[in-house]
């Protein structure tokens, strides 16, 4: 994408540590324009029973409290084209309208990833029929329309653009139910021609330590493999569609005398896997090939061509966005990412710890995508496929880049992505000894002690449990990061904490079902008294209440 390059990643600040949270469009959606994890908005999945499409955005109240109409509330005129969510469609496209928009044009269901035969919606008005026309190009189309109205007003705006390249072309029919490589405009057939996936060591491995239903799959076949080569081909191609409107927009903002006085952000829904683990083109997982995306920003005060490694994710955009329109709410789980670069201090300041969660089940795509018995792209058959309930937790900091799951089944993962940046050697499994294995001094058994405690409280968290879950565990604050708990004086107090584990394996986010919900608080009613090097801390009840001192 050489127009993303030259107007967007020379000229702004690219993430480089940003990550999605579940990794799946609508979910995620509703992460991005809320600031609340998914296990708090209770949208989890796609499809029924624990469908996340337009009408559990209404029952939720999603509608008329998310991003677009705070910044309407904050004066702010609003445009959207493209992709809202899933199962907003030409039916139910206005019961009731989607809220939060002074201007939109929808694409609808079940015709929204059809490249070439879009249906869409302009300010609630009745669905028209793009038939013959390529949906990236149309989209573009109404954003330029819409940046120009936005422009003609005084009062500030947001244009939000989703179009769905490089989404794989679906046929969402009852009786038709197809998956396969996305559709691109004749213009870029020439592109990529002797384009290859990566062959990287995660690319259709002959050893494998993955969980559940991945750790026996079969081996790629020739077939498959040059069918994925072609399919990532056409997700490029479908990729230059986006790149051109990316140029015509800053172009625009450029002649209006507005560019240097605008915000551009850049993301994805989720990330993407397709051969990598022997796994058919999709996304779900929680390898960084799906929770690990781009997000660049341009706009004042960001400097051009920096790389910040802030840790950062979907729920931190509402409050950042929110924050940039002068607003601010108290019920995010995230937190505003800082935009300018301040060397070191960005990175100081923001944490290290990404909550990553998934219900229901494994969709692969493509024609070859089939798990055994699990779910058929020609058929639907997406209920009886493989279950794909995980909790996870990723840990990114210049000392350790960790990974570590907990799957519904019981089944754990643990990837050390200093050492295996490709996540193929999961410790749980892996063959020999991890004896040596140490981080900042402390045993394997240690550090995933203290990695299972976290993710105990990001699990269920809410609000500033989420954005400081090492407080929760340490309410004295004297402990921000996986490596100041590593500590062995605390050794004693990890080894007692409740684990992460489910009682079933759910499609959808049951409480119920997910074992236990409380981690113990360091100088609780169950911990006592403790040793932290030169200082003893003494907990005291009085009057029913516990304290604290030093």
């Amino acid at each position: 994408m050489p127009n993303l390059q030259k107007y967007l990643v020379n000229e702004g600040t690219v993430f480089d540590n940003h990550f999605c949270t579940v990794a799946i469009c609508c979910p995620s959606r509703v992460n991005l324009w809320t600031g609340r994890l998914a296990h708090n908005t209770n949208v989890t999945d796609i499809f029924p029973p624990y469908e996340g499409g337009y009408p559990k955005i209404i029952r939720e109240g999603i509608n008329s409290n998310y991003l677009p109409v705070w910044m309407q509330g904050a004066g702010y005129n609003t445009y959207y084209t493209g992709k809202l969510w899933n199962a907003h469609n030409v039916d139910n496209y206005n019961q009731p309208y989607a809220k939060g928009f002074n201007g939109s044009d929808f694409l609808l269901d079940p015709y929204t990833y059809q490249y070439y035969n879009s249906w869409m919606s302009r300010n609630g008005g009745p669905p028209i029929n793009y038939k013959g026309q390529y949906s990236p190009d149309v989209v573009a189309e109404k954003a330029y329309g819409f940046l120009h109205e936005a422009t003609t007003h005084q009062e500030p705006w947001m244009l939000t653009v989703a179009p769905i390249a490089p989404h794989s072309n679906c046929i969402l029919g009852e009786d038709n139910f197809r998956i396969d490589y996305p559709a691109y405009a004749p213009r870029h057939a020439h592109l990529f021609k002797d384009y290859q996936i990566p062959r990287t060591p995660d690319f259709n491995p002959t050893a494998f330590s993955g969980v559940s239903w991945m750790k026996d799959l079969p081996l790629l076949n020739d077939t498959v493999i040059e069918y994925n080569d072609e399919f990532q081909r056409s997700r490029l191609r479908s990729l230059q569609s986006v790149d051109e409107m990316i140029e015509n927009l800053v172009t625009m903002l450029d002649s209006k005398g507005l560019l240097e006085n605008t915000y551009i952000f850049f993301t994805t829904d989720n990330g993407y896997h397709i051969s990598q683990h022997r796994l058919h083109p999709g996304k779900e997982c929680g390898f960084d090939t799906d929770i690990h995306i781009p997000l660049i920003v341009r706009g004042p005060g960001i400097s051009p061509g920096h790389v910040s490694k802030q840790v950062t994710s979907h729920t931190d955009l509402a409050p950042t966005i929110l924050g940039l329109a002068g607003e601010s709410r108290e019920d995010f789980d995230g937190a505003a990412i800082m935009l300018e670069h301040k060397q070191g201090e960005a990175q100081k300041l923001s944490p290290e710890h990404i909550n990553v969660e998934f219900w229901g089940n494994v969709i692969p795509e493509g024609l070859w995508g089939k798990y055994g018995d699990g779910f058929d792209p020609h058929t639907g058959s997406h209920l009886q496929g493989l279950n794909n309930t995980y909790k996870a937790v990723r840990i990114v900091s210049p000392e350790y880049s960790l990974y570590y799951s907990v799957w519904c089944t019981g089944e754990k993962e643990y990837y050390d992505m200093k050492l295996d940046p490709y996540q193929v050697d999961n410790y749980f499994v892996k063959i020999g000894s991890i004896e040596a294995y140490q981080i900042a001094g402390r045993p394997f058994e240690e550090v995933v002690g203290r990695l299972d405690a976290l993710m105990m409280v990001l699990k269920s968290c809410k609000t500033n449990d989420c954005r400081s879950p090492w407080r929760v565990l340490h309410p004295r604050g004297n402990v921000n990061s996986l490596l100041a708990a590593l500590d062995h004086h605390f050794d004693k107090f990890y080894r007692a904490q409740p684990k992460v584990a489910f009682t079933s394996c759910e499609l959808g986010y049951i409480k119920e079902a997910e074992g236990p919900q409380h981690a113990h608080r360091f100088g609780g009613e169950d911990q006592g008294a403790a040793l932290l090097g030169p200082t003893v801390q003494t907990t005291f009840q009085y009057r029913g209440r516990w304290s604290e001192w030093t």
